[in-house]
C-alpha cells in the first residue's frame, strides 16, 4: 500500500506540480538568450549612454544658447507688435471719436435746423395772431370812432 500511495503522490506531483518543468524552461531560455545575443544589448546600451552623455554635454548648451537668443528675438518682436497694436488702437479711437464727433455735429445741425423751422413757424403764428388782433382792434376802434362821430353829430 505504501508503494501505491507513493506512486499516486508521484503521479499527482507530476500532473499538478509544474515548477520543475517551468524552472528548466526558464534556465534553457536564459542560457539560449545569453549565448545567442552575447553582450550585444549591453554594448547597445553603453553606446546609447555615450550618445546621450555627449548630447547633454555638447548639443544642449549650444541649443540652450540658441533658444535664449531666439526667445529674446521673439520677445522683442512681440513688444514691437504690441507697440504697433497700441498705436493702431489709438488711431482707431481718434478716428472713431472724430466720426462720432462729426455725427454729433450733424445731429446738432439737424436739431438746430428743426429748431429754427419751429421758431419760424411760431413767429408766423404770432404774426398772424397779431395781425388778427390788430385787425380786430382797428375794426373795433373804427366802430367806436363811428359811434363817437355819430354821437358828436347828434349833439
Amino acid at each position: 500500500m505504501d508503494r501505491i500511495i507513493k506512486d499516486v503522490g508521484d503521479i499527482q506531483s507530476r500532473l499538478f506540480d509544474h515548477r520543475p518543468i517551468v524552472n528548466a524552461e526558464i534556465r534553457y531560455f536564459v542560457k539560449e538568450f545569453e549565448e545567442k545575443r552575447g553582450q550585444r544589448e549591453s554594448r547597445l546600451l553603453e553606446n546609447l549612454h555615450k550618445m546621450v552623455h555627449e548630447t547633454n554635454e555638447k548639443m544642449l548648451p549650444e541649443n540652450l544658447e540658441g533658444m535664449k537668443q531666439q526667445l529674446s528675438d521673439v520677445i522683442s518682436r512681440l513688444e514691437a507688435a504690441n507697440h504697433m497694436a497700441k498705436r493702431i488702437q489709438q488711431r482707431e479711437l481718434k478716428a472713431e471719436q472724430s466720426v462720432q464727433l462729426q455725427e454729433n455735429m450733424e445731429h446738432m445741425k439737424e436739431e438746430w435746423a428743426d429748431f429754427l423751422k419751429e421758431q419760424q413757424r411760431l413767429k408766423e403764428e404770432v404774426e398772424e395772431e397779431h395781425a388778427k388782433a390788430v385787425g380786430q382792434l382797428s375794426t373795433h376802434y373804427s366802430e367806436k370812432k363811428k359811434d363817437l362821430d355819430k354821437l358828436l353829430l347828434d349833439v
